[in-house]
C-alpha cells in the first residue's frame, strides 16, 4: 500500500508577508475609503487569516499610521530638497519656492490623503496633520532654522512652536482657500516669522 505526502505548504518571508499587508492595506483604502475598510477585507484581499494580519500589527490603527508614514516621509524628503537647494541668502526667493513646494503636496491627487479630508474621517486626519507638521518641523529646526540662525538674529521665541502653529495654519489655509495668491502666503510666513529678507550674506 502507498501512501502519497503532499508538497511542502511554501511560507513566505516575514518581510514579505508584512509589505503585502501594507500593500492591500493601502490599495484598499485608496478604493474604498479609509472609513469603510476593516481587517476582515484586508486579511481577504492578501489570502490570509485575521489572526495572521493581527500577528503583523497590533490593530487596524498600526497599518493606518504606517500608511501615514509614507506621506509624511515623503514631504519631509521635500522640504530636505528644498532646503538643499535653496539660494544661500535669497530669503525671498526662498520663501516662494517653499510655498510652492507646500502647494504641490497639498494639491497631489492622492485618493488616501482626498479621503482624510471627509467630515467622517476628521479626527484621522488631525491626527495625520499634526504627525506631519511635527515631523516637517522637526527637519526645518535642524536645516533651514539653524543655517538661518548663522547670518541672522531670530526674532522670535518659542522656535519650535511658533513654526508648528505657521505650518499648521498654513495647511489650513491653503485648503480651505485654494485660491490665496503665493505672495500672501510668503507675506503670512515673512511677518510671522520676523525675517529680514533684505540682508543676504550666509542662510
Amino acid at each position: 500500500m502507498s501512501t502519497t505526502t503532499s508538497p511542502p505548504r511554501l511560507s513566505k518571508q516575514p518581510d514579505e508577508r508584512r509589505d503585502e499587508i501594507v500593500d492591500a492595506t493601502r490599495a484598499l483604502f485608496a478604493e474604498r475609503g479609509v472609513a469603510k475598510v476593516s481587517v476582515t477585507e484586508i486579511a481577504k484581499r492578501v489570502g490570509v487569516t485575521r489572526g495572521l494580519i493581527y500577528h503583523y500589527f497590533p490593530d487596524r490603527d498600526a497599518l493606518i499610521d504606517l500608511i501615514f508614514e509614507d506621506h509624511i516621509t515623503e514631504f519631509v524628503d521635500a522640504v530636505s530638497r528644498w532646503d538643499a537647494d535653496r539660494e544661500t541668502g535669497n530669503v525671498q526667493k526662498a520663501l516662494l519656492d517653499c510655498v510652492v513646494m507646500f502647494r504641490h503636496h497639498l494639491r497631489a491627487k492622492d485618493m488616501f490623503r482626498q479621503d482624510l479630508g471627509h467630515p467622517e474621517n476628521a479626527g484621522l486626519y488631525n491626527r495625520f496633520v499634526d504627525r506631519a507638521v511635527r515631523a516637517i518641523v522637526d527637519r526645518l529646526r535642524v536645516t533651514t532654522v539653524e543655517a538661518y540662525a548663522r547670518a541672522h538674529h531670530i526674532e522670535i521665541e518659542h522656535v519650535g512652536e511658533v513654526f508648528y502653529v505657521l505650518v499648521y495654519g498654513l495647511i489650513g489655509l491653503v485648503r480651505s482657500t485654494p485660491d490665496i495668491e503665493d505672495q500672501v502666503l510668503v507675506a503670512i510666513v515673512r511677518q510671522t516669522l520676523h525675517l529680514d529678507v533684505g540682508a543676504r550674506p550666509g542662510a
